[in-house]
């Protein structure tokens, strides 16, 4: 059955509102009904492109618009206080990455979504991209044989923050991509960088995990960087897979390509490493904006009781897994442990 258009609200117009809004507007399942920021050039801009969309600069006014949900796109640190007044007023909230600054901020938005019954979900946008979709599927096929490792990058010059490292503004992305390809949670990390132009702000970390099966992980993030690079690598016992964000059209390309060790043998000649170079695949993969799948995500949640692929409990994981980071990178790499306080709760299959 039709249901009607779910009335949505977003508060926050800077870096990301714009395609917030954009994606909003033309789904057809949503109705925005307004805007909030606080800065009134973007103000006077919605009006000029949204005429019959509301624009205000107290978020607080959209509790009397009659809105089923809020997408929240402000900076971080506003991300939890904000978030808790719309749950507490009978709204149901996507936030952008990351849900919180502290894992316990994070389970109170958990609980209190419960409380209230209100969906809860988190901007985690890439596990909503077709490629990763797409490379999803071929690990779970096992066309990739035996996972080996996999390795991520996210390198760019800038954008620059003051009040976050590179850590927290960009690694939420390709940890919530580990997590959603491999289907298990790390239970260790190291961390280690450097600040190398605002004081003790990193603008540059490496990041390794270990998980249960002895799988690693590696990422790469950085705002100091030449080129802009959203790089994923998984490498498996048959073949490797390359998800390149970047490439126009091509992103994601298939090496049937490998290395085997030969039986023991007690002579120099015998022991030759097997190396496999075989074709080059690129499936042909069909294409949709990875917000218009989130945001309409978001909608069909709300109309129909859903629970999203990444609601709060996976928001918290991926909060819990940086602040493990952050230790190590305070600790000079040191090798942390991973503690996830509501880890039984967080198995429960998402709608």
């Amino acid at each position: 059955m039709a249901t009607k258009p779910m009335r949505i609200g977003v508060i926050g117009y800077g870096y990301w509102g714009p395609n917030l809004v954009r994606n909003l507007m033309e789904l057809p399942g949503a109705d925005l009904i307004a805007v909030a920021d606080l800065k009134c050039e973007r103000l006077a801009w919605i009006g000029t492109v949204y005429p019959k969309v509301i624009a205000t600069q107290d978020y607080r006014s959209l509790y009397d618009l009659d809105l089923d949900g809020v997408v929240i796109a402000t900076p971080p640190p506003t991300h939890h206080p904000i978030a808790q007044d719309m749950l507490n007023h009978g709204l149901s909230v996507l936030v952008e990455k990351p849900l919180a600054l502290k894992s316990e901020h994070a389970e109170e938005l958990i609980k209190l979504a419960e409380e209230k019954g209100q969906v809860l979900m988190v901007g985690h946008t890439f596990v909503y991209n077709p490629a990763v979709t797409a490379l999803k599927e071929l690990i779970s096929s096992g066309e990739l044989g035996e996972l080996r490792y996999l390795d991520a990058a996210r390198l760019s010059l800038g954008l620059y923050q003051h009040d976050l490292n590179v850590l927290w503004d960009l690694a939420p992305h390709d940890i919530s991509i580990i997590l959603h390809l491999l289907g298990e949670d790390p239970v260790s990390v190291r961390a280690t960088g450097a600040s190398c132009i605002q004081g003790s702000v990193e603008d540059v970390v490496y990041i390794t995990f270990q998980f249960p099966s002895g799988l690693m992980a590696h990422i790469h993030v950085s705002w100091l960087d030449p080129c802009k690079v959203r790089r994923v690598t998984v490498v498996g016992s048959r073949k490797m897979v390359v998800y390149n964000d970047v490439a126009p059209n091509e992103k994601l390309r298939i090496y049937d390509k490998g290395v085997e060790c030969p039986p023991y043998t007690d002579s120099f000649a015998g022991f030759q490493y097997a190396y496999r170079y075989g074709d080059i695949i690129i499936p042909n993969i069909q294409f949709t904006e990875p917000l218009r799948l989130e945001c309409a995500h978001f909608v069909d949640c709300m109309a129909h009781g859903k629970r999203p692929i990444t609601d709060g409990y996976n928001g918290l994981k991926v909060v819990e897994i940086i602040e493990a980071a952050q230790r190590s990178l305070r600790n000079g790499g040191a090798l942390e442990e991973i503690d996830y306080v509501m880890a039984a709760r967080s198995v429960m299959e998402a709608v």
